[in-house]
């Protein structure tokens, strides 16, 4: 049994969590603990490790009416019974608990509002053996019959929505970018001084806005993406794109060379600015996507869905990012 003292102490992290996702929160009478409502959710919270309440909490309907309106409630259930297995809850256990009250705690400091998975989850073994693996089980997607290259989709809308820190509706986008990878050689000698113009590298250009990104080509996969995704046309053309790297490569490598020199008794510097030869310069370069997770609820953010990144840049010209 979940004793008297560590159920009120699981009931009092319950409302942290959920206010800090927005909830307004009420203790209930027992057998139940809270409710929770915010917009058109409602939720009834139990915390327990009693099978027989568990079992009639899981198969009871429960509504909540408000202002001549009813709502259906959603069960969430936290145990640390690992054996227990429901059917209509969203069933949290201790790996759930720990995440959830770590991020409430920081929603706070942030002055953020947290982002709950509220999908209903079966049992216990699908989300202990996502926890035990570090990644959530991947939603299941229909094939979209569009391949195109791109770099992997590592982190799952759920993820995507707790980094975004906002309760919204997700959209995978594919935005579009030109790798490139580029090489300069040569020379140039001024009197005493030879100056090497020597580089090699990787790199991708944002094919909307234009951001520069550092990228290598060892994760690219042409692969069919997931059905719904929407994938985004470029507005800068290929060609703009190498001259700007050649102009930027050319920038970089560009050194000023002084020169002391004596006449008699004076002594007098030369300056000479030395810059790379263009035929000296190869950029090789292709459009590859990057998947990107959009997020729209009370703002607007974009969550890299390869590297899980919170981006401060929109990759899209036409999205505001907070």
């Amino acid at each position: 049994m979940m004793e008297h003292d560590m159920r009120e102490k699981a009931k009092h992290a319950m409302r942290l969590i959920l206010e800090a996702a927005r909830f307004e929160v009420e203790e209930v009478d027992d057998p139940l603990d809270l409710s929770a409502v915010r917009d058109n959710t409602c939720l009834l919270v139990l915390c327990s490790n009693e099978s027989d309440l568990i079992s009639q909490f899981d198969k009871t309907n429960y509504s909540l009416m408000i202002d001549d309106h009813e709502m259906t409630c959603k069960k969430l259930l936290f145990t640390i019974d690992k054996d227990i297995v429901t059917e209509n809850c969203i069933h949290w256990g201790v790996d759930e608990f720990v995440r959830y009250t770590g991020e409430a705690v920081l929603a706070d400091i942030l002055d953020r509002e947290l982002a709950l998975d509220l999908s209903p989850s079966k049992g216990r073994k699908t989300t202990v053996a996502a926890a035990a693996g570090g990644q959530e089980e991947p939603r299941k997607v229909e094939p979209s019959g569009i391949t195109i290259p791109h770099y992997p989709i590592k982190i799952s809308e759920q993820a995507a929505i707790r980094t975004g820190g906002v309760q919204g509706t997700a959209k995978l986008r594919f935005i579009p970018y030109y790798l490139f990878h580029y090489s300069s050689s040569g020379e140039q000698v001024y009197k005493d001084r030879r100056i090497p113009f020597d580089a090699d590298g990787w790199g991708a250009i944002n094919a909307i806005n234009g951001i520069k990104i550092d990228l290598d080509d060892k994760l690219v996969e042409e692969k069919e993406i997931p059905g719904g995704a929407e994938v985004s046309d470029p507005h800068i053309r290929k060609d703009e794109a190498t001259e700007r790297i050649v102009n930027e490569l050319i920038d970089r490598l560009t050194q000023k060379v002084r020169i002391k020199q004596e006449k008699g008794d004076a002594i007098f510097y030369e300056e000479k600015i030395l810059k790379p030869d263009r035929k000296n310069i190869t950029i090789d370069s292709k459009q590859v996507y990057i998947p990107v997770w959009q997020i729209r609820g009370k703002k607007i953010v974009e969550v890299n869905a390869f590297t899980g990144e919170l981006l401060s840049e929109p990759m899209d010209e036409g999205c505001e990012v907070f």
